[in-house]
């Protein structure tokens, strides 16, 4: 499925953006996160944290939203 050199959306820095390219979650959770714009073809811009790290808020489309770590590890990267 990933390979090593792939990215997760959770490897991205404050202010860092990336293309998303795949989410590898069950359909339902992935549906949800595509309704609201997580998108493969979709710049995601990693913005701020909770005090210990999680979540972490990611900006799609204009608009904030925070997922849990073990959410943004299982989406992918454009290399």
């Amino acid at each position: 499925m990933s390979g090593n050199n792939e990215r997760t959306l959770s490897s991205l820095a404050k202010g860092e953006e990336g293309i998303l390219s795949r989410i590898d979650l069950p359909e339902g959770d992935a549906t949800r996160l595509m309704e609201l714009g997580f998108l493969p073809g979709q710049m995601v811009v990693a913005c701020h944290a909770a005090p210990g790290g999680d979540p972490r808020v990611f900006r799609v489309d204009g608009a904030e939203f925070a997922l849990r770590n073990e959410t943004s590890n299982r989406m992918y990267l454009s290399a």
